[in-house]
């Protein structure tokens, strides 16, 4: 028929794993030729497939949006707050002591205590952020960064971070808030 017809956007393949392949569009005009149930059945399992689609995308965004400023934070903790004297596992404590810095400043609680909240989910805090908690969490890495190297003290950073995180927080939400209506 393909061959007869000369159609554009229509693919047939002889042999095992072939078939005919259709565009989108076209696909959906022969399921509603087939008959309207069909043509229903294809256009929700399409839907489905896109918001799945979407979905994964905008988890891997919001993962890419996790790192921005991370290797800036890190970098600040491995000049100033990590000797050179200590072992691997000692300078991955400190790390890990400075990623809670900025999960009590924003969220109210350490990994380990999220861990221990949610024990039926995979992943870890961050996982679960919504894409404001981690604009602002990007921001805080930057600024944590900032003040490790004017040298405050974990505490005052805490205290600082927790006051700009409370403010960030508010002002993204009601830019959405504004942006939706």
């Amino acid at each position: 028929w393909v061959e007869l017809t000369g159609a554009v956007g229509i693919l047939s393949k002889n042999g095992a794993g072939g078939g005919t392949y259709a565009q989108r569009d076209i696909a959906f005009k022969f399921a509603s030729w087939v008959s309207v149930e069909f043509e229903l059945y294809l256009v929700k399992e399409f839907q489905r497939l896109k918001e799945q689609e979407q979905a994964l995308l905008g988890w891997s965004a919001k993962r890419e949006l996790s790192k921005i400023n991370y290797h800036i934070h890190t970098d600040a903790i491995k000049q100033n707050l990590i000797p050179a004297e200590v072992t691997a596992q000692q300078a991955s404590r400190i790390y890990a002591s400075e990623a809670d810095v900025l999960n009590v400043a924003l969220f109210g609680m350490t990994a380990l205590e999220w861990r221990d909240a949610h024990p039926d989910l995979k992943g870890n805090i961050r996982d679960y952020a919504g894409v404001n908690e981690l604009i602002c969490l990007s921001n805080m890495e930057s600024l944590n960064a900032v003040l490790i190297n004017e040298g405050l003290s974990q505490r005052e950073r805490l205290v600082k971070l927790n006051r700009i995180a409370i403010q960030q927080m508010r002002i993204l939400e009601d830019t959405n808030r504004k942006l939706l209506k």
